[in-house]
Protein backbone atom coordinates (compact mmCIF):
# COMPACT_ATOMS: atom_id res chain seq x y z
CA UNK A 1 0.00 0.00 0.00
CA UNK A 2 1.37 3.41 -0.94
CA UNK A 3 1.91 5.89 1.88
CA UNK A 4 -0.51 8.75 2.32
CA UNK A 5 0.26 12.16 0.90
CA UNK A 6 1.46 14.86 3.26
CA UNK A 7 0.54 18.24 1.79
CA UNK A 8 2.74 19.98 4.34
CA UNK A 9 5.92 18.24 3.19
CA UNK A 10 7.92 19.79 0.38
CA UNK A 11 9.87 17.54 -1.98
CA UNK A 12 12.34 19.65 -3.99
CA UNK A 13 12.29 19.07 -7.72
CA UNK A 14 9.02 17.17 -7.81
CA UNK A 15 6.42 19.41 -6.17
CA UNK A 16 6.91 22.89 -7.60
CA UNK A 17 3.43 22.99 -9.11
CA UNK A 18 1.86 21.52 -5.98
CA UNK A 19 3.61 24.08 -3.79
CA UNK A 20 2.37 26.90 -5.99
CA UNK A 21 -1.18 25.61 -5.86
CA UNK A 22 -1.06 25.30 -2.09
CA UNK A 23 0.35 28.83 -1.79
CA UNK A 24 -2.43 30.15 -4.04
CA UNK A 25 -4.98 28.24 -1.99
CA UNK A 26 -3.70 29.83 1.22
CA UNK A 27 -3.87 33.29 -0.33
CA UNK A 28 -7.45 32.67 -1.43
CA UNK A 29 -8.33 31.56 2.09
CA UNK A 30 -6.83 34.73 3.57
CA UNK A 31 -8.59 36.84 0.94
CA UNK A 32 -11.94 35.25 1.86
CA UNK A 33 -11.23 35.71 5.57
CA UNK A 34 -10.56 39.42 5.15
CA UNK A 35 -13.64 40.11 3.05
CA UNK A 36 -16.99 41.21 4.42
CA UNK A 37 -19.69 38.74 3.43
CA UNK A 38 -23.01 40.69 3.66
CA UNK A 39 -25.67 38.73 5.52
CA UNK A 40 -23.48 35.67 5.96
CA UNK A 41 -22.73 36.04 9.67
CA UNK A 42 -26.18 34.87 10.78
CA UNK A 43 -26.63 32.16 8.17
CA UNK A 44 -23.43 30.38 7.19
CA UNK A 45 -22.16 29.30 10.64
CA UNK A 46 -25.60 27.89 11.45
CA UNK A 47 -25.77 26.04 8.14
CA UNK A 48 -22.30 24.65 8.74
CA UNK A 49 -23.30 23.33 12.16
CA UNK A 50 -26.64 22.06 10.89
CA UNK A 51 -24.91 19.96 8.25
CA UNK A 52 -22.89 18.06 10.87
CA UNK A 53 -23.39 14.30 10.50
CA UNK A 54 -25.77 14.93 7.58
CA UNK A 55 -28.59 16.15 9.85
CA UNK A 56 -29.54 18.98 7.49
CA UNK A 57 -29.74 16.64 4.52
CA UNK A 58 -31.77 13.96 6.28
CA UNK A 59 -34.24 16.65 7.31
CA UNK A 60 -34.34 18.00 3.76
CA UNK A 61 -34.92 14.51 2.39
CA UNK A 62 -37.86 14.12 4.77
CA UNK A 63 -39.36 17.39 3.52
CA UNK A 64 -38.94 16.33 -0.11
CA UNK A 65 -40.45 12.90 0.52
CA UNK A 66 -43.38 14.51 2.33
CA UNK A 67 -44.59 15.94 -0.97
CA UNK A 68 -45.84 12.39 -1.61
CA UNK A 69 -45.07 12.24 -5.30
CA UNK A 70 -43.17 9.20 -6.60
CA UNK A 71 -40.47 11.34 -8.19
CA UNK A 72 -39.95 13.33 -5.00
CA UNK A 73 -39.61 10.16 -2.96
CA UNK A 74 -37.12 8.75 -5.45
CA UNK A 75 -35.19 12.04 -5.37
CA UNK A 76 -35.00 11.92 -1.57
CA UNK A 77 -33.78 8.32 -1.59
CA UNK A 78 -31.23 9.00 -4.30
CA UNK A 79 -29.95 12.05 -2.44
CA UNK A 80 -29.41 10.06 0.76
CA UNK A 81 -27.81 7.17 -1.14
CA UNK A 82 -25.41 9.58 -2.85
CA UNK A 83 -24.59 11.26 0.46
CA UNK A 84 -23.91 7.87 2.07
CA UNK A 85 -21.53 6.82 -0.69
CA UNK A 86 -19.69 10.15 -0.56
CA UNK A 87 -19.34 9.98 3.22
CA UNK A 88 -18.02 6.42 2.99
CA UNK A 89 -15.42 7.46 0.43
CA UNK A 90 -14.36 10.49 2.45
CA UNK A 91 -14.01 8.64 5.74
CA UNK A 92 -12.33 5.52 4.41
CA UNK A 93 -10.12 6.91 1.65
CA UNK A 94 -10.14 10.69 1.45
CA UNK A 95 -9.24 11.67 4.99
CA UNK A 96 -6.82 8.75 5.34
CA UNK A 97 -4.98 9.34 2.08
CA UNK A 98 -4.06 13.02 2.32
CA UNK A 99 -2.73 14.77 5.40
CA UNK A 100 -3.37 18.47 5.55
CA UNK A 101 -3.77 20.52 8.72
CA UNK A 102 -6.73 22.81 9.17
CA UNK A 103 -6.26 26.50 8.32
CA UNK A 104 -4.78 28.83 10.90
CA UNK A 105 -7.72 30.83 12.23
CA UNK A 106 -5.87 34.08 12.92
CA UNK A 107 -7.28 35.91 9.86
CA UNK A 108 -10.82 34.64 10.50
CA UNK A 109 -12.96 36.98 12.68
CA UNK A 110 -13.88 35.37 15.98
CA UNK A 111 -17.60 35.79 15.35
CA UNK A 112 -17.38 33.51 12.30
CA UNK A 113 -15.53 30.62 13.89
CA UNK A 114 -17.20 27.39 14.86
CA UNK A 115 -17.58 26.74 18.58
CA UNK A 116 -16.17 23.25 18.11
CA UNK A 117 -13.31 23.06 15.66
CA UNK A 118 -12.95 19.87 13.57
CA UNK A 119 -10.10 17.56 14.58
CA UNK A 120 -9.81 15.53 11.36
CA UNK A 121 -7.51 16.42 8.47
CA UNK A 122 -8.58 19.25 6.22
CA UNK A 123 -8.53 17.64 2.77
CA UNK A 124 -11.08 17.05 1.36
CA UNK A 125 -14.10 18.74 2.91
CA UNK A 126 -16.62 16.17 4.08
CA UNK A 127 -19.38 18.75 4.49
CA UNK A 128 -18.90 19.89 0.89
CA UNK A 129 -18.88 16.30 -0.35
CA UNK A 130 -22.14 15.52 1.43
CA UNK A 131 -23.77 18.73 0.22
CA UNK A 132 -22.79 18.19 -3.41
CA UNK A 133 -23.68 14.51 -3.30
CA UNK A 134 -27.15 15.12 -1.90
CA UNK A 135 -27.93 18.06 -4.20
CA UNK A 136 -26.67 16.26 -7.31
CA UNK A 137 -28.46 13.04 -6.41
CA UNK A 138 -31.73 14.91 -5.94
CA UNK A 139 -31.27 16.91 -9.15
CA UNK A 140 -30.59 13.80 -11.25
CA UNK A 141 -34.01 12.48 -10.29
CA UNK A 142 -35.94 15.76 -9.94
CA UNK A 143 -34.46 18.91 -11.50
CA UNK A 144 -37.12 21.03 -9.80
CA UNK A 145 -36.18 19.85 -6.31
CA UNK A 146 -32.53 20.01 -7.31
CA UNK A 147 -32.94 23.72 -8.06
CA UNK A 148 -34.35 24.21 -4.57
CA UNK A 149 -31.60 22.26 -2.83
CA UNK A 150 -28.64 23.57 -4.86
CA UNK A 151 -28.41 27.04 -3.20
CA UNK A 152 -28.44 25.42 0.23
CA UNK A 153 -25.73 22.97 -0.77
CA UNK A 154 -23.61 25.79 -2.19
CA UNK A 155 -24.05 27.80 0.99
CA UNK A 156 -22.94 24.86 3.15
CA UNK A 157 -19.81 24.45 1.02
CA UNK A 158 -19.08 28.19 1.21
CA UNK A 159 -19.60 28.12 4.97
CA UNK A 160 -16.61 25.83 5.40
CA UNK A 161 -14.28 28.54 4.09
CA UNK A 162 -16.24 31.32 5.79
CA UNK A 163 -15.87 29.72 9.23
CA UNK A 164 -12.23 28.84 8.67
CA UNK A 165 -12.80 25.09 8.73
CA UNK A 166 -11.34 24.45 5.27
CA UNK A 167 -9.22 25.90 2.50
CA UNK A 168 -10.98 26.58 -0.83
CA UNK A 169 -9.30 23.60 -2.53
CA UNK A 170 -10.60 21.30 0.21
CA UNK A 171 -14.11 22.47 -0.59
CA UNK A 172 -13.72 22.09 -4.36
CA UNK A 173 -12.24 18.61 -3.98
CA UNK A 174 -15.01 17.54 -1.62
CA UNK A 175 -17.75 18.90 -3.86
CA UNK A 176 -16.24 17.15 -6.89
CA UNK A 177 -16.09 13.85 -5.03
CA UNK A 178 -19.66 14.28 -3.81
CA UNK A 179 -21.03 15.00 -7.28
CA UNK A 180 -19.11 12.00 -8.61
CA UNK A 181 -20.69 9.80 -5.95
CA UNK A 182 -24.16 10.87 -7.12
CA UNK A 183 -23.36 9.82 -10.69
CA UNK A 184 -22.01 6.50 -9.46
CA UNK A 185 -25.27 5.90 -7.59
CA UNK A 186 -27.24 6.71 -10.73
CA UNK A 187 -25.12 4.27 -12.71
CA UNK A 188 -25.63 1.53 -10.12
CA UNK A 189 -29.39 2.09 -9.98
CA UNK A 190 -29.66 2.11 -13.78
CA UNK A 191 -27.71 -1.15 -13.99
CA UNK A 192 -29.98 -2.70 -11.39
CA UNK A 193 -33.11 -1.65 -13.24
CA UNK A 194 -31.76 -3.09 -16.50
CA UNK A 195 -30.86 -6.46 -14.94
CA UNK A 196 -33.27 -9.13 -16.27
CA UNK A 197 -35.30 -11.24 -13.84
CA UNK A 198 -33.66 -14.46 -12.70
CA UNK A 199 -35.54 -17.69 -13.38
CA UNK A 200 -35.43 -18.09 -17.14
CA UNK A 201 -38.95 -16.83 -17.85
CA UNK A 202 -37.92 -13.14 -18.20
CA UNK A 203 -40.21 -10.24 -17.65
CA UNK A 204 -43.06 -11.91 -19.57
CA UNK A 205 -43.31 -14.69 -17.05
CA UNK A 206 -43.14 -12.27 -14.16
CA UNK A 207 -45.89 -10.10 -15.58
CA UNK A 208 -48.12 -13.11 -16.23
CA UNK A 209 -48.55 -13.92 -12.55
CA UNK A 210 -50.64 -10.84 -11.68
CA UNK A 211 -52.97 -11.54 -14.62
CA UNK A 212 -53.59 -15.11 -13.51
CA UNK A 213 -54.38 -14.08 -9.96
CA UNK A 214 -56.75 -11.32 -10.94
Amino acid sequence: MSPDVDLTASEPGRSVLRDRLIALDCRLFEFAAERDWPGAQRILPRLSRGANHGVLWFATAAVIAASRTPRARRAAVRGIASLSLASLAINTVGKRSVRRPRPVLDPVPLVRRLKRQPITTSFPSGHSASAAAFATGVALESPAWGAVVAPVAFSVAASRVYTGAHFPVDVVAGATLGAGAAFVVRRLLSAREETPDVGGEGSEGASAAPRLSA
